[in-house]
This record gives C-alpha cells, sequence and structure tokens, in this order.
C-alpha cells in the first residue's frame, strides 16, 4: 500500500476511535498507521511517524481530555506543516469551526459523515485541498466572521490570491498556478487579509463568496 494515504486517528472515545479505524480500514487507498486516544499522544505519535515518513493525514476529534483537538492541531501543523489535519468532530458551532482552522485545520467534517465523504475529504485533504461538509460550509459563507465592510482596494493579483483561497488551494499550490513563490504569495496573502479585515482563511473565504470573488471565472 504504498501509495495509501496514510492516516492517524485521534478520538478519546475507545469505540468511536476503534470503530474509525475499522471503517477506513474499508476505504481503497487509505492505510491506518496509528491511534491516539488523546491531543499529546496524537502529537507524539506524529512526531514518531514523521521521523519514519509514514503519516500523511491526521483525523482529529476536538474535544479530547489532556490536550483538545485544537491545540493538538495548532502543534501538528507548526512542526509538521508537511502533515495534515482534518477535523470529524459531533460539534459545528462557530467557534469550535473557527478555532480549528485558526490551529491550522485543512478540513473540517462533523461525525454524520459516512464512509464515502469521509474517503473523499482525506484524499482531498491529502492532496493539500480544503474541504468542509456542508453544513460547516455553510456556516463559513453565512455566519461565521463577524460582518465587517472590508477594504477595497484589492490588486488584481490579490483578487486572484483570495480566489484561490476560496477553492480551497494551498500556498503551494498557488504558487505554482501563478507562477510565483511560496514567499510572494504569502505576502499577497498578508496584505489582501489586511485590507479585508480578516484574521485567518475561513473568514477570507467568507468575504471572497460574499463579493462574488469566489465564483468568479
Amino acid at each position: 500500500m504504498s501509495d495509501a494515504i496514510r492516516v492517524v486517528v485521534a478520538d478519546d472515545q475507545q469505540v468511536v476511535r476503534e470503530g474509525l479505524v475499522a471503517l477506513l480500514g474499508l476505504i481503497d487507498g487509505v492505510e491506518v498507521v496509528g491511534a491516539a486516544a488523546n491531543g499529546v499522544e496524537a502529537v507524539e505519535l506524529v512526531a514518531a511517524l514523521v521521523a519514519e515518513g509514514n503519516v500523511d493525514v491526521v483525523l482529529m476529534d476536538l474535544r479530547m481530555p489532556v490536550l483538545d483537538g485544537t491545540q493538538a492541531t495548532a502543534r501538528i501543523t507548526a512542526d509538521f506543516p508537511d502533515v495534515a489535519v482534518l477535523v470529524l468532530t459531533t460539534y459545528a458551532d462557530d467557534s469550535s469551526i473557527a478555532n480549528a482552522l485558526r490551529a491550522g485545520a485543512r478540513g473540517y467534517l462533523t461525525k454524520d459523515a459516512g464512509r464515502a465523504e469521509i474517503g473523499a475529504a482525506l484524499r482531498s485533504t491529502a492532496a493539500g485541498q480544503s474541504t468542509f461538509d456542508p453544513e460547516v460550509s455553510k456556516r463559513l459563507i453565512a455566519g461565521l466572521a463577524p460582518e465587517s465592510a472590508g477594504s477595497d482596494g484589492l490588486t488584481a493579483r490579490e483578487t486572484e490570491v483570495l480566489r484561490l483561497i476560496a477553492r480551497g488551494l494551498s500556498n503551494p499550490e498557488i504558487a505554482g498556478k501563478l507562477f510565483i513563490s511560496e514567499a510572494t504569495v504569502k505576502t499577497h496573502i498578508n496584505n489582501t487579509f489586511a485590507k479585508i479585515g480578516a484574521r485567518h482563511r475561513a473568514e477570507a473565504v467568507r468575504y471572497a463568496y460574499r463579493k462574488g470573488i469566489a465564483s468568479d471565472s
């Protein structure tokens, strides 16, 4: 299974954790390489697996003891940027979504998701794209960020970068698509966020949809 997406499952409930491991074992192209019962275990497990070159995605619960999923996500994305985090949780409130995305989660699903949806999300996340279930997407577009008029004056390049962010592209993918360096992408993102009053990608995505930027071809 050398081409399989290598996944760590992090969930404090044993029955859920074992159920997810069994479920993922039924998805073609997915290999579970470890399971953790709390955020500390997840961070330590990822560190060990990264050293072996053996992990791609962490399927992360949010409400866990010792270290919660949001804090664990922040540590993993900061220390191991090549490892993606896909949240799978019971909670879809604005605060949980915003905190997870600020921490660096690349996707967000609720535990209503089925096998096909989880498999598709894992593939998308491993490929560097953002993925959200319909309820989370609705909140991102309609109500996650505080209302703000934002700032006009985006350059053509900043608008294009914002459009690509709204489509779920990562910084390296944006750099490749626009034939610019990742450092230049980061500069455009910083300038864009400052102009529109966004604190993180979730707010930028909402702004892009509200202004019709995301739907531009």
